[in-house]
């Protein structure tokens, strides 16, 4: 009895430990004193925990491609703020500003993406980011 339940103990403490092991914060993978805008076609989005990803190809000045990852809040903060996997549709160009990765690794730690008819989208994983959109894209005026 008391072996079943120190196994018990033993492996709900395993499998609590992945979880949070897995998330990391944002100074340890992102560089907030390199801020970057990106121009590029939408060519994929994942749409799970712990944070979506939207990925688009950019065209570099000397022609070549690079497929940029873009990290956004996790899907259920930003479908509290009316965003969908289904507003992103691939092949759309968009505009997206964030935070490079360190390391000089194609990856940003998205804030806003905007399309080419003016809907801006806050990606951000928490409200207190400096340019915040409201449900459905459209900017939120600063006060």
């Amino acid at each position: 009895m008391r072996t079943g339940l120190v196994s018990i103990v033993a492996a709900a403490l395993l499998l609590t430990a992945f979880p949070a092991r897995a998330h990391h914060s944002f100074a340890a993978e992102f560089d907030v004193n390199q801020p970057i805008k990106l121009t590029g076609k939408l060519t994929k989005v994942e749409w799970f925990n712990p944070h979506g990803w939207i990925y688009l190809d950019v065209t570099n000045p000397d022609g070549t491609v690079t497929n940029w990852g873009i990290e956004a809040g996790a899907p259920n903060a930003l479908t509290r703020r009316g965003i969908r996997k289904t507003d992103f549709p691939i092949g759309v160009e968009v505009n997206v500003e964030g935070y490079r990765a360190k390391g000089g690794v194609p990856k940003v730690n998205g804030t806003t993406l905007t399309f080419k008819d003016g809907r801006n989208f806050f990606l951000g994983a928490s409200e207190d980011q400096k340019t915040p959109a409201s449900p459905g894209g459209t900017e939120t005026p600063q006060q």
